[in-house]
């Protein structure tokens, strides 16, 4: 038989992949998981043994971890084969996570984690990312694949029917540049344990001249399993058939070197990868909320570790990476998405707590190491209070603490003998103490000392005008509709503009009657109705902020919200509470901007995307904003919706809707029908809680700042009420850190995996290229780059300060 080009169907070659897809949670828990991936990796080590020419691949770092301090008898034997090159590492990532909730650090610590694994383990690491059954693929992955050491790329989902592309073999590029050369997998990223003769031909099918190499993966998976000898025997027997390509057993890294080194003309793909399973971005809150909570505690403790480690000599901690393990394993694409067994999301919880509580108990000590180092006289009566930023740039924030009762004429003063407002706010508790709110103005990765007097002059104030429906200050005004609890009008009184057109905030219940993925939907649009208002009413006011809260109802569900409003300040926050009593149901809060000629942009993981106004559901991550020109103005305007704990949303055309959860039962995966009568667990039933913030600004998202208002949502003030220490040489506020120009954000400081040395981490935020400079001030040292635009660069500064700073890589590997 021969090919449209003349040539023998015999000079192809089909690149058969030997593996087992293994979720070592889903229908199952980790436990059960965990003894899968020893059966899966001793039945392809007695393959081996059978078949002298079999090649196994395998992917995530944890699943070796589980086998070396179980079974060290059979790790040694895998080590064996890979030295072989028979067993051939691939993903060099810690697990196969989810590909678009994880925020951008966390894929960097995947690969960080799993390729310094498998080099001090195995003694290589791998040059082929993996994911083969994540849901989509964030377009930013590119740029840091290709700084992990990962030059190739396989995945299988979205199928041509979610997203259509020029070739399954691609160059896939970042916004900086970066390229890996990917391959979308042909229907399945398995087989079953029989003959292979059907999904061999329909792969051979997929071959298009001139390519003429192409991959088909096979092996149980799943629940794992591997090759069998069925399949190893009718791959021996297809590959004497005249009319089917050569049949080489193979991997994916042999299969890349050997078509890259054809210098085929591939198109090249700068997108995301997306829609499969649109619905598994809002599946189980609790997963969501906790991975975000988890990722930014970390990266704050980590950066007030190693600044006490230089500053006050307070040790670093060893328990970064166990925490960073437990999050990244809880990444996996099936328990992060939401869609495994109900008691996997228990186990999740338990994990996730154990990073949160390694992150508090590192933040804590690095945090108190300083306070105690403080330099602060004692006062009768006066109670200091030092507020960190973990942030490289200064923030303005909220701050609030639970204190015992003070005086009426009690003052707040920074420093420098600055008066600040401050607000005594609900309590926590009913045993007689009470909250204390200010807005501190702290400097860059810095703290701010202040002292709370029983006396004295008080500060100037100019609080909100506030009334059960208005708030006021002197850049907004909000007005809220009394009988149904929605936003009746946002007016930009500086710019002039009306910023939504029409009622904002609206609470809006949507049937869902799809499984926990939501496969093949891709809209959720069905209006099942809405909360309304059962009370609106202020209740906070003061020289600090002014809250109006608006409790709604619907079905047996009960929503509420509190909107604060600050003084001379265009960011109003809301904290959410929902008691959520629905199955089957979507809620979306949306706000209609009142924009023309619009443009949608959003973040994902170190990076912003563009997409397109269709009503259709996207991944997110902390904040959306919609520009254009404001509707009978014509000046540009825009509005950007932050959170902390939200993946999913929609925009059509001008109309933002934030998703705040969806009920199906746990674990619906279609063509499988819930039993009616039967006894169904449906999820997010009970209370949750998250936030979201406001921001409407003139000109676009950058120039109102939106990437660092998100992420000080998202990693609060650190406030601690300290003590005397005349003793003390720090001084009452100091500043780590001054970053140039304003687009580039130093996300990561933290001690090197293999030394004392710091390491930083910063991005380019805006794709506009720059040159920065990252001046570290507590260590003299000074960082001077040039960024691509959304570029991710590594800097390791040695301990020693008269060794250089250089520029790494992402597994802190110079290049």
């Amino acid at each position: 038989m021969e090919s449209l080009l003349g040539t023998s169907i015999k000079t192809r070659t089909l690149h058969m992949i030997g593996n087992a897809h293994i979720d070592p949670v889903w229908l199952w828990q980790w436990h059960e998981g965990f003894h899968e991936v020893k059966a899966t990796f001793r039945s392809a080590l007695d393959r081996m043994k059978e078949y002298d020419d079999f090649i196994f691949v395998a992917s995530s770092a944890a699943f070796y971890d589980w086998v070396e301090k179980s079974d060290p008898a059979m790790f040694a034997e895998i080590k064996q084969r890979v030295r072989e090159g028979r067993w051939q590492v691939v993903g060099g990532w810690w697990i196969e996570p989810d590909c678009n909730i994880p925020g951008g650090e966390s894929f960097v610590r995947q690969g960080l984690y799993g390729q310094r694994y498998f080099k001090e383990k195995l003694g290589v690491t791998a040059r082929v990312g993996f994911n083969v059954d994540s849901f989509g693929h964030s377009g930013t992955l590119p740029q840091i694949l290709k700084k992990s050491g990962l030059s190739y790329y396989v995945f299988l989902r979205p199928m041509p029917h979610e997203k259509s592309l020029p070739s399954r073999l691609f160059w896939w590029e970042a916004d900086d540049g970066s390229r890996v050369l990917a391959f979308r997998i042909a229907f399945e990223y398995l087989s079953w344990g029989k003959e292979l003769d059907i999904h061999v031909r329909r792969c051979a099918d997929e071959m298009k001249d001139p390519q003429d190499e192409f991959m088909c993966f096979y092996g149980v998976g799943n629940h794992g399993g591997g090759p069998t000898r069925e399949n190893l025997e009718s791959i021996y027997r297809l590959n004497a058939d005249p009319d089917l390509p050569t049949l080489v057993l193979s991997s994916p890294e042999a299969f890349f070197e050997s078509v890259e080194s054809k210098n085929w003309h591939l198109p090249v793909v700068h997108s995301d990868l997306q829609k499969h399973a649109s619905g598994c971005y809002a599946a189980h809150s609790g997963i969501k909320r906790w991975n975000r909570l988890a990722e930014n505690r970390l990266l704050a403790a980590e950066k007030w570790s190693i600044l006490a480690a230089h500053t006050t000599g307070q040790p670093y901690s060893t328990d970064f990476e166990r925490a960073w393990k437990s999050v990244l394993f809880n990444q996996f694409h099936d328990i992060l998405a939401g869609t495994s067994l109900e008691a996997a999301y228990d186990d999740a919880r338990d994990s996730y707590g154990e990073a949160l509580t390694i992150a508090d108990r590192q933040m804590n000590y690095a945090v108190q190491s300083f306070a105690w180092n403080i330099h602060i006289e004692p006062e009768a009566g006066m109670k200091p209070i030092v507020v960190f930023n973990p942030h490289t740039w200064p923030v303005k924030a909220n701050v609030e603490l639970e204190m015992y009762r003070w005086e009426p004429s009690a003052v707040l003063v920074a420093e420098n003998g600055q008066r600040i407002p401050h607000q005594e706010v609900q309590s926590a508790t009913s045993t007689g103490r009470v909250r204390l709110s200010f807005m501190a103005d702290l400097p860059a990765l810095g703290y701010r000392t202040y002292r709370l007097l029983p006396k004295g002059e008080p500060a100037e104030t100019n609080p909100v005008q506030a009334s059960d429906t208005v708030l006021e200050n002197e850049r907004l005004r909000l007005e809220f509709d009394p009988q149904t609890g929605y936003i009746a009008r946002l007016y930009d009184k500086q710019a002039q503009v009306e910023v939504f057109k029409g009622d904002a905030a609206t609470p809006v219940v949507i049937d869902d009657r799809s499984d926990t993925w939501g496969h093949d939907v891709f809209r959720f649009d069905q209006i099942a109705g809405a909360f309304k208002a059962v009370s609106v009413r202020l209740v906070e006011h003061g020289p600090v902020k002014s809250v109006i809260r608006v409790t709604s109802e619907y079905g047996k569900s009960t929503l509420v919200q509190d909107f604060t409003m600050y003084p001379n300040r265009s960011q109003i926050d809301v904290n959410v509470v929902v008691d959520w009593r629905e199955q089957l149901k979507v809620l979306k809060l949306r706000f209609p901007i009142n924009v023309d000629f619009m443009k949608v942009t959003h973040e994902v993981p170190y990076g912003t995307i563009e997409q397109f106004a269709n009503g259709e559901e996207l991944p997110v991550q902390s904040w959306v904003d919609v520009s254009g020109i404001a509707r009978g103005r014509g000046n540009l305007y825009g509005f950007s919706l932050l959170n902390d704990g939200k993946y999913s949303l929609d925009v059509n055309v001008r109309d933002i809707g934030l998703t705040v959860l969806r009920s199906p039962a746990y674990a619906h995966h279609v063509p499988h029908t819930l039993k009616p009568g039967a006894l169904h667990s449906y999820i997010d039933q009970g209370i949750q809680r998250f936030s979201y913030s406001m921001l409407p600004h003139a000109g676009s998202w950058e120039q109102a700042g939106t990437v660092k208002r998100a992420a000080e949502l998202n990693q609060r003030p650190i406030a601690l009420v300290a003590t005397y220490h005349p003793e003390g040489k720090l001084p009452q506020a100091d500043c780590f850190i001054d970053v140039k120009p304003d687009n580039v954000i130093v996300s990561v400081l933290k001690k090197a995996e293999d030394n004392d040395d710091m390491i930083i981490r910063a991005y380019e935020t805006t794709k506009s290229a720059c040159k920065s400079t990252i001046h570290l001030t507590g260590l003299a040292r000074t960082i001077e780059t040039q960024f691509a635009p959304g570029e991710i660069k590594t800097f390791r500064v040695p301990r020693d300060l008269s060794q250089p700073i250089v520029e790494t890589n992402l597994l802190e590997w110079e290049e």
